[in-house]
């Protein structure tokens, strides 16, 4: 019996098993797909985060302790590739003459480097001029002391004369943070900034010069070993930070306190596993809503059909089957859409994994397994259960009637709808405060923590959204007859009441498909809107990290003018070039960034948007500082720590030009500014290039911002190379784009982008015109009696298209409410995920518009499809039916 069912299945029911199949291979593609790329995902965050880091361990050694076996013990630990010693010294000050006049620093450190060092460290030194060993000076020092390779610099020694050594090169330390941290200090108690003079000199020499102050002043002078690890690590950044710490930690252990492990590998792999938490919620929060969409979808496409399947099971028991045979009849039905939707679902995303995801792409046989599971169980639940469930409760009599009949939604459906909306926007207002953390990673702590009551915001919003659409259009069609009538005069012409009489009699179907739709709809366009505003958000991280499409950054020192400026505009695919000034400031005891601007013209050279300011726009903000010359734009946090109101006096200390010593210049404050372009993340200052020019007796320019129209940004940086030459530093947008903001930000979403809103187009279009057609076509013999009873074409036409028109209406509707309050929801609960947070959403019109004419094309196929099967002779359509 099996065989002979399976077989008139097959053969009569085939587009229903297709139907079904579908549904479930786009839901089995979906999740092996997205949890395949989260799995690279996570690799490639690793592998960023990890290959940055030029110095994996910084072991300092402490007073009194053996530096050898200290650096034995670090060699001696298996996953050390490379450990070298490092000697550090305090010095009092550094002094040349050049030019006939003398230049004199105040404290900063020196440097013993071995011979291999930069080999077995590449990045941590990196040559401007002059040779890469011997005496080398930092790119600022050698700014502030005017000096260059093969000047003499007199170095001071507390309590011991100065010793004088020839320069060999200028070099930049692109990781001095991390080279001059302060090792076993907490973060809050790290230096604000790496010192200004530094000089490095060959290990013996070094020694020389520091050991009889070594003897002396133990303070002054320590030593350091650096390592290089073994990068071979779990591929999941959580994984991987535990790996790496748990070394670190027994390398100390072993030590016996005499050394601190300075572990800036697991410092970089503690923020890299908050953001592949954040990867994590997104697939969560954007994967899990389209699989269970797609489960939706079957399940409608299987319930297209309940009124026959009934019909079907009543004759089979008339005639003596029993429970267990149609049980067994329905199991091998759900088997076959299972196995055919999740082999078709897991070729396509294996298919996905090469073209959309390219080499971030890999297909994971755990998330395959997964997704096959999901694929079986939504299966069973749209094909078994119903069959279970229509045995237990309906007789064989009710089943083979052929109206259903819908009971009415009484009024605790109402309350549920109102209270699952009131819920969603509790939650969501909690979870939007402003000290709402959704990832906590505490600093230095294995464990994560996340707060999964931010899904119930969303949860609670698609059930009350989708629960209030049902219940609005089923009102619609129960007591908005003479209404719905009216509305489709245009299609169904004098028959409009009646084909408003038969949606509303048989309006299972049509809810349904509208409901569907709606969802389907909301989930396209909050998916679209999240990663277009996704997308926005990163290129403008990647705007304010590099300044500009090109970028030329001098040491603060430096004493490049504006005429460096007019020539770099002169450079071919060069539009217009902006110069800031870049300095130091005291702001009490508190060093910062200041940055001289030029109102009239940084908004648009910079980019600068609203967000970045606080107390009016940007363009208000730079109006103020050219209607008041010596007007100051601080950080929040500066204001707040100062007590400062809009008019008040604040004194900076800057360097004067001219004297190279600080003095006092008096500013207004006039706004806070959050962020600026090239400024760092935490307090800098912004104030008028002009007056900051007067006050300390120099131009100097420290960044220059090139615009190059957004095109050739590369070549243009190359041609700026070689104009500057190499103590220059030129950075290009789409080099920053790969290494800006997070690593989440870091990985490239373009695969994922298109895999979502593709499968969201294809899930809208099939929630519109599949499940249009199946209920179209269980209405077949309504439409050939009513053929029969002299209705002409044009009259079955009307009732075709007017389910049509009122499933593509009342679900678009329906679906762009909801989409636009699930885009709201996202973004800011998200808001972790965004640096800096959006002021607005990106809306892609254009994705839009394409759903919108992919799921209108879909309805008008089904529709006619319909309306073809309706025209043909009527005897003919009863017959087959």
């Amino acid at each position: 019996m099996i065989r002979i069912w399976l077989s008139g299945l097959l053969r009569r029911r085939g587009g229903r098993l297709l139907g079904a199949a579908v549904g479930v291979a786009t839901a089995v593609a979906l999740l092996a797909a997205l949890g395949g790329f989260l799995g690279a995902t996570r690799a490639t965050m690793t592998a960023q985060s990890v290959r940055g880091v030029p110095v994996d361990w910084q072991v300092q050694v402490t007073t009194g302790a053996d530096a050898r076996a200290v650096l034995d013990a670090v060699r001696a630990d298996p996953g050390t590739k490379a450990a070298l010693p490092v000697g550090y010294a305090d010095t009092s000050g550094l002094t040349a003459t050049t030019g006939g006049t003398a230049q004199t620093t105040g404290p900063g450190m020196v440097l013993g480097l071995p011979p291999g060092y930069a080999a077995a460290f590449p990045g941590e030194v990196r040559v401007l001029a002059g040779r890469g060993d011997g005496v080398l000076l930092a790119q600022q020092t050698a700014a502030n002391l005017h000096a260059a390779p093969g000047d003499t610099v007199s170095v001071g020694r507390a309590g011991l004369p100065p010793v004088e050594v020839r320069v060999d090169g200028v070099v930049d330390l692109p990781h001095a943070d991390s080279m001059f941290q302060k090792v076993g200090a907490p973060p809050q108690s790290q230096p604000s900034a790496p010192p200004d003079n530094v000089l490095l000199l060959p290990q013996a020499d070094w020694h020389t010069a520091f050991d009889p102050l070594a003897k002396a002043r133990t303070d002054l002078v320590h030593d350091q070993v650096h390592a290089r690890r073994d990068h071979t690590l779990p591929h999941d950044p959580a994984s991987a930070y535990t790996a790496a710490t748990g070394s670190a930690h027994h390398t100390e252990v072993r030590l016996a306190g005499a050394g601190v492990v300075g572990d800036n590998l697991g410092a970089v792999l503690d923020a890299a596993r908050s953001d592949a938490l954040y990867a994590q919620l997104l697939f969560l929060f954007l994967g899990v809503p389209g699989a269970l969409l797609a489960g939706a979808l079957t399940t409608a496409v299987a319930g297209a059909g309940a009124a026959r399947r009934r019909r079907e099971q009543s004759l089979l028991r008339t005639r003596g089957a029993s429970a267990g045979r149609l049980i067994g009849l329905a199991s091998v039905e759900a088997a076959i859409v299972a196995v055919v939707g999740g082999a078709v679902g897991l070729g396509v995303a294996a298919l996905l994994g090469r073209t959309a995801f390219g080499t971030a792409g890999t297909f994971d046989a755990g998330w395959a397994g997964v997704a096959l599971g999901v694929g079986a169980l939504i299966a069973g639940a749209t094909v078994l259960l119903p069959v279970r469930r229509d045995l237990k409760a309906a007789t064989v009599v009710a089943g083979r009637a052929s109206v259903e009949r819908r009971p009415v939604p009484r009024t605790a459906w109402w309350a549920l709808a109102a209270g699952l909306l009131a819920a969603s926007l509790a939650v969501f207002r909690v979870t939007s405060a402003t000290n709402y953390a959704l990832v906590l990673a505490p600093e230095g702590t294995p464990t994560l923590s996340v707060d999964y009551w931010a899904f119930a915001g969303p949860a609670l919003l698609w059930a009350g959204g989708a629960l209030l659409a049902w219940l609005l259009v089923d009102l619609l069609l129960r007591r908005g007859r003479p209404v719905l009538a009216r509305l489709l005069r245009p299609a169904a012409g004098p028959l409009s009441g009646t084909v408003a009489a038969s949606l509303s009699r048989q309006r299972g179907t049509v809810l349904r498909a509208v409901v569907l739709l709606a969802l389907a709809t909301a989930f396209a366009a909050s998916t679209a809107v999240f990663n277009s505003t996704y997308q926005q958000q990163a290129e403008v991280d990647s705007v304010l990290t590099n300044g500009a499409d090109v970028t030329v950054t001098e040491s603060p020192g430096a004493t490049t003018g504006p005429a460096d400026a007019a020539r770099i505009a002169g450079l071919p695919g060069v539009r217009d070039v902006e110069p800031l000034q870049h300095r130091f400031a005291y702001v009490g005891p508190d060093l910062q960034d200041l940055y001289g601007v030029r109102p009239s013209s940084v908004v648009g050279a910079g980019q600068l948007q609203d967000a970045y300011f606080s107390g009016g726009t940007a363009r208000q903000l730079m109006d103020r500082l050219a209607a008041r010359p010596d007007g100051l734009l601080v950080s929040a946090e500066t204001a707040h720590d100062f007590q400062l109101h809009p008019g008040d006096q604040v004194r900076l200390r800057l360097q004067d030009g001219r004297t190279h010593q600080l003095r006092t210049v008096s500013f207004h404050f006039e706004g806070i500014v959050k962020e600026f372009p090239t400024a760092p993340k935490d307090s800098f200052l912004v104030a008028n290039a002009a007056y900051v020019a007067q006050a300390t007796g120099s131009d100097a320019v420290g960044t220059l911002l090139v615009d190059t129209g957004g095109s050739g940004q590369r070549a243009v940086a190359e041609r700026v190379r070689s104009a500057l030459g190499p103590a220059a530093q030129v950075t290009d947008l789409p080099s920053t784009r790969t290494v800006t903001g997070s690593s989440l930000t870091a990985v490239d979403l373009s695969g994922l982008t298109r895999v979502e809103l593709g499968f969201a187009l294809v899930i809208g279009a099939a929630a519109g015109g599949l499940v249009l057609a199946l209920g179209l076509t269980e209405r077949r013999r309504t439409l050939a009696l009513a053929s029969v009873l002299g209705a002409r074409g044009r009259q079955l036409s009307g009732f075709v298209w007017s389910e049509a028109a009122l499933v593509a209406v009342a679900g678009a509707a329906c679906g762009a409410v909801l989409g636009w309050a699930l885009s709201q929801m996202l973004v800011k609960v998200l808001t972790g995920v965004f640096d800096p947070p959006p002021a607005t959403l990106a809306v892609p019109w254009v994705y839009l518009g394409v759903l919108a004419a992919a799921v209108a094309a879909a309805l008008g196929a089904a529709a006619w499809t319909a309306v073809r099967h309706a025209r043909q002779p009527p005897l003919t359509e009863l017959k087959e039916l």
